[in-house]
This record gives C-alpha cells, sequence and structure tokens, in this order.
C-alpha cells in the first residue's frame, strides 16, 4: 500500500487548466504529459491521476482515489444517478471554474417560464440533476438524454427546451435560446470519501488543504498601504472590505498623518478606493497576494 496522496483531475479542458494552476500555486511540481493517466509531484508524495471528468466521483467513492478535483455539476449528477449511495461529499469549495446549469429555450418562443414545461421535452447531459428539479417543482416533463450539441436539440426537432452548462452565454445565442432558469450553480469543489486515511496520507492531506486555503484566501485578497490623519481611522478601517483590525505606524516629523497598512480578503474596487481618498486616505498602494497562511 503506497503512501503517496493520489488526486483524481479532470485531464482536459478548462477545469484541467485551473485546477493545474492552482496546485502550482500550492507549490506542486509536476509535468502532464500526453495522454499519460499519472502525474507524479516531485517535491510532495502525491500522485495525480488524469481522468475523464464524470469519472472523478466514482474514482474517489471506490477509493481509487484519495481526492477528486470536480465540477460541483458533476458530483451532484453522479450522486443523484446513484441515488445517494456514492460516498463522495464535497470538502473544501475551490472558488474557480464557475458556471451554471440553466434550462433554455427559444427566446421567442412559447417557454419562458418553468411552468411552460408541462408536456415538452427537454434535453440534456444532466439527467439527474433535471429530474429531480422537475420533481421538486411538480413539472411533469419528459427528460431527453443527450451526450453533447444540447444546444441543437429544439432547432433539429428532438426537444423543445434544453437543460445545460452556461458560463458566457454565446453559445445558446447563436442557437436562438435564452436561458430563463438556473437549476444549480456549480464551481470546483475538492471532494473526498468518508474513509478514513492512513497516518501518513492524513499528513500530506493536512499541508495540501492547509495550502489550498491559503491559494483561496489570497486569489481576491490585496494588501493596502495608505497615509492618512489620525483621527480617520475609524473611519477608514470601516471602509476597509473584509479586513481585520488594519496596523497603524505613526509617520515621523508628522503628529497628525499615520500610515495605514492591512490585508483586505475581499475585493477592492475603484469606489473603494475613491471612498477610502474621500475620507482623507492619500497615497493609497493596492498590492496582490501571492500566498496566504493563517
Amino acid at each position: 500500500m503506497t503512501d503517496r496522496l493520489r488526486i483524481a483531475v479532470q485531464k482536459k479542458g478548462r477545469l484541467a487548466d485551473d485546477s493545474f494552476d492552482m496546485l502550482k500555486k500550492c507549490g506542486l511540481r509536476f509535468s502532464v504529459r500526453g495522454d499519460g493517466l499519472l502525474a507524479r509531484v516531485k517535491n510532495m508524495p502525491v500522485d495525480l491521476l488524469l481522468v475523464r471528468d464524470d469519472d472523478i466521483p466514482a474514482f474517489v467513492a471506490n477509493g481509487a482515489s484519495d481526492l477528486g478535483i470536480a465540477g460541483e455539476n458533476v458530483l451532484v449528477e453522479e450522486v443523484l444517478l446513484s441515488n445517494g449511495k456514492m460516498d463522495a461529499v464535497i470538502d473544501r469549495r475551490l472558488g474557480f471554474s464557475r458556471c451554471k446549469l440553466c434550462l433554455a429555450a427559444d427566446a421567442d418562443g412559447a417557454i419562458q417560464i418553468p411552468a411552460n414545461l408541462s408536456g415538452t421535452k427537454i434535453a440534456t447531459t444532466y439527467p439527474g440533476v433535471l429530474r429531480n428539479y422537475l420533481s421538486e417543482q411538480g413539472i411533469d416533463a419528459n427528460c431527453v438524454e443527450m451526450k453533447g450539441a444540447v444546444e441543437l436539440a429544439p432547432s433539429i426537432g428532438i426537444a423543445d427546451s434544453i437543460c445545460d452548462l452556461v458560463s458566457s452565454g454565446a453559445t445558446l445565442e447563436a442557437n436562438g435560446l435564452s436561458a430563463f432558469e438556473t437549476i444549480l450553480e456549480s464551481e470546483a469543489v475538492l471532494i473526498r470519501s468518508s474513509r478514513t486515511l492512513s497516518p501518513a496520507k492524513q499528513n500530506i492531506y493536512d499541508k495540501l488543504v492547509n495550502r489550498i486555503d491559503g491559494v483561496i484566501r489570497s486569489t481576491d485578497s490585496k494588501y493596502i498601504m495608505l497615509n492618512a490623519p489620525a483621527s480617520a481611522i475609524d473611519k477608514i478601517s470601516q471602509i476597509l472590505p473584509g479586513s481585520d483590525a488594519p496596523t497603524i505606524i505613526p509617520l515621523s516629523g508628522s503628529d497628525d498623518l499615520v500610515a495605514v497598512q492591512a490585508v483586505c480578503t475581499e475585493n477592492v474596487f475603484w469606489e473603494t478606493l475613491e471612498d477610502l481618498k474621500a475620507n482623507g486616505a492619500r497615497s493609497i498602494l493596492v498590492l496582490p497576494i501571492e500566498k496566504m497562511m493563517g
């Protein structure tokens, strides 16, 4: 039995690229070559299993992999198809590869709201999620399962509407379709089973997820430095988004001005900077954060 932690990752596509990027930001050094099924991490006892996205939950559930990075949409679909018997649950939300599973139909057609779906046919590659939604909403509609090119179904008469993943909406628009209901919002998630890891693997897991948490926290976090009158510190502290108590440093040669330094864990918008300036802040500097560890 190996003590190397195994992580199932999508082999190709946007989720794969984003997953590899996150793992490399965690300091893992590895190479993905051609059609290889395994990437061995050089500086940590971790192996990456490179598989199809819809195989990842099963790999985790049956013990072929200790962890998996999957789209939440895929996990939900596979769990529903197993009638809830699949041993794979969300360990952490990763915040990338976001998309929505939406119902869509002809932009000028008769189907504009979910109630219009009764008695119609809906094409999808997510029959489990769709049937679960229809059941919860009390809608009597037929599910037409397809393996791809779902957006073409209405135009060729296979179905009256579709249930498909939407990111930018460009594909729907190109086929004369319009989304009218979101039934699942999805992002990349780290998944695991209920099995207990060996002590060696648990140690690797603890180190890895600590790094993952640091990468997630640093993604939108910014380090802000500014000067301000001491009398304005209370107001400025309230404006700084997602910040703990900032560091206040007296400025040499000034009785009134102080330097303020803070880590902001929420997005810093131009409006934020304008509010800071309006309340007395000056020389405002916003810096990215590459790594964070609590």
